[in-house]
């Protein structure tokens, strides 16, 4: 199987600051075409919730908030289950403001349902298309946006290989 150098795929969805969906497409056309047995492997994603400016979000004072994404190879209308063959990763951040006015989180965690480090041999795409899903809840003071960095290769495999992945993908 003939391997590309790596190289990286960005996206950003604005998840918003009300308990809202909103879903960015990642055009793939450029990278794989199952009848031409190109396919994207996905090697590692790293992700960041900031605000516009690419720092993090303020909160309002004595708060308590959370951002989610959602990374798929189908459209959606809202957030689905990690059980969803569609998913290829998803997480979650929470935070907590403790103290008046406005500003950053004094406490945070985070959760990603598939953790993209754990992943052997990659994540491979046969779909033309992938889809970022973001949402935040209230108690942000600005609009949290989602961005992934993918680390990828290009392969190539059989056609009727391919296919059936991006048909299983779909």
């Amino acid at each position: 199987m003939a391997k590309s150098d790596s190289f990286f795929i960005r996206i950003t969805s604005n998840g918003g600051q009300a308990a809202g969906f909103n879903q960015e497409t990642l055009d793939l056309g450029a990278y794989v075409d199952a009848l031409g047995k190109s396919v994207l492997r996905i090697h590692n994603i790293a992700v960041s919730m900031t605000d516009s400016d690419g720092r993090s979000p303020d909160m309002d004072a004595n708060s308590i908030a959370a951002s989610q994404f959602q990374l798929t190879t189908q459209s959606q209308t809202d957030f689905v289950l990690p059980t969803n063959k569609s998913v290829v990763a998803s997480g979650l951040v929470n935070c907590e403001r403790n103290l008046g006015g406005t500003g950053v989180a004094g406490i945070t965690s985070e959760s990603f349902d598939n953790l993209p480090q754990l992943w052997t041999n990659g994540y491979l795409i046969a779909v033309d298309a992938m889809y970022l899903g973001a949402s935040a809840t209230g108690g942000f003071a600005d609009d949290v946006y989602c961005t992934l960095v993918l680390e990828c290769t290009v392969e190539s495999m059989s056609q009727a290989a391919a296919m059936a992945l991006a048909l299983s993908q779909q």
